[in-house]
């Protein structure tokens, strides 16, 4: 699929990562609509979209609020005429020993890292079928094939997720495919100190940090190449097979 004048969506793409896809994205020609929450910087990341060339919109958005992810894809549609690309890209970063978990931490959880993504997908669905093309792009990250302590909750969504781009592939092809990409150390918390970035660098293969762009270049390599579907993809430099 060509990204020039493809409509991509993106859950979470007013900070970080989301931010990154929809910049780079539409330096390759995409016109972007992503969703984000209260107080984040949603008018800066969309002039700066808009400043490459292409479209985009900004939808404030509570992703557990189903109705709500229905109404952004209707609307986006009625804007565009089409929907390309869906990247489920949204996830509360939510870290608590197992003992203190409580239930609305595991409903986040949850419910953004894999319920809003089926949902979004169940969303544009119909959409790209019936245009006989589309791409979902799901995020995942290294939580579901590592132990990260503290992280039991998280990783589960992320594995939820990890299955999610198996059943959408095989349920929604030939004409839709799904592909999810783990990414590694490409962004780092803020709260990090020169010694953690120095020891993230070092549990890698590649011995150095990513950067936000690297998963964005891989996702669009995805989207570009037809052929690839139903697969997780690794933007970790080597983390998952450093030596213990």
């Amino acid at each position: 699929m060509e990204l020039k004048d493809a409509v991509v969506l993106i859950t979470g793409g007013a900070i970080r990562l989301g931010r990154a896809h929809g910049l780079f994205l539409a330096g390759r020609g995409a016109h972007i609509a992503f969703t984000h929450l209260p107080g984040e910087p949603w008018v800066q990341t969309k002039q700066e979209i808009e400043v490459l060339g292409g479209q985009c919109t900004a939808t404030e958005l509570n992703l557990m609020d189903v109705s709500g992810i229905r109404r952004w894809v209707a609307a986006t549609v009625a804007h565009f005429g089409r929907i390309d690309v869906l990247i489920n890209n949204a996830s509360p970063w939510l870290g608590r020993p197992f003992l203190e978990v409580t239930e609305a931490d595991w409903e986040l959880s949850l419910g953004v890292n894999v319920r809003a993504a089926f949902f979004a997908a169940q969303a544009v669905a119909p959409v790209m079928l019936g245009q006989q093309r589309g791409v979902i792009v799901n995020v995942t990250d290294l939580s579901v094939f590592e132990v990260w302590p503290e992280y039991g909750h998280h990783a589960i969504g992320k594995a939820g997720v990890v299955q999610l781009t198996k059943y959408l592939a095989a349920e929604l092809g030939p004409h839709v495919r799904s592909v999810a990409v783990a990414p590694g150390p490409v962004l780092m918390p803020p709260s990090f100190t020169a010694a953690q970035l120095r020891a993230a660098a070092e549990h890698t293969l590649v011995k150095r940090l990513g950067a936000p762009e690297d998963v964005s270049r891989m996702i669009a390599f995805l989207v570009e190449h037809d052929f690839l579907t139903s697969h997780v993809y690794f933007v970790d430099g080597g983390e998952l097979h450093v030596p213990v």
